[in-house]
């Protein structure tokens, strides 16, 4: 068999099959970067969201207590599966019968969240 060889018929040279690797490979790269850069990013968002939903369970737990008039609030037990949140209650009596409730969530000791509401003694 023999094979015809038109005069328009060019194969790919090396150079153009080293330029479209070098295009894959920048638009990889691209890819994999702004993969990462999302993944972080859904990382974080969900170590605020969990901050901020421990913070108000607390303070809701707080606001349930009876009014005392010093800074002895128990906390809310927090899930084994976030035992690397640490919560803390600060509640200084601002005027008679009136407190400032500040619960400060940290997530592997580093401050992630803080919510604050007044408390009345009714």
């Amino acid at each position: 068999m023999k094979s015809t060889v038109f005069a328009d018929e060019t194969g790919a040279g090396l150079v153009e099959v080293l330029v479209a690797m070098a295009i894959m490979a920048i638009v990889l790269t691209v890819f994999l970067s702004a993969l990462s850069t999302g993944s972080l990013g859904v990382s974080v968002v969900h170590e605020r969201v969990t901050a901020e939903n421990l913070a108000r369970a607390q303070l809701e737990y707080v606001k349930n207590q009876d009014y005392i008039t010093t800074t002895d609030y128990s906390l809310i037990s927090v899930p084994p599966s976030y035992s690397a949140y640490t919560i803390t209650v600060q509640s200084p009596e601002i005027s008679d019968g009136l407190q400032l409730i500040t619960v400060t969530v940290s997530y592997d000791g580093e401050p992630t969240f803080t919510m604050e509401e007044y408390k009345v003694d009714r």
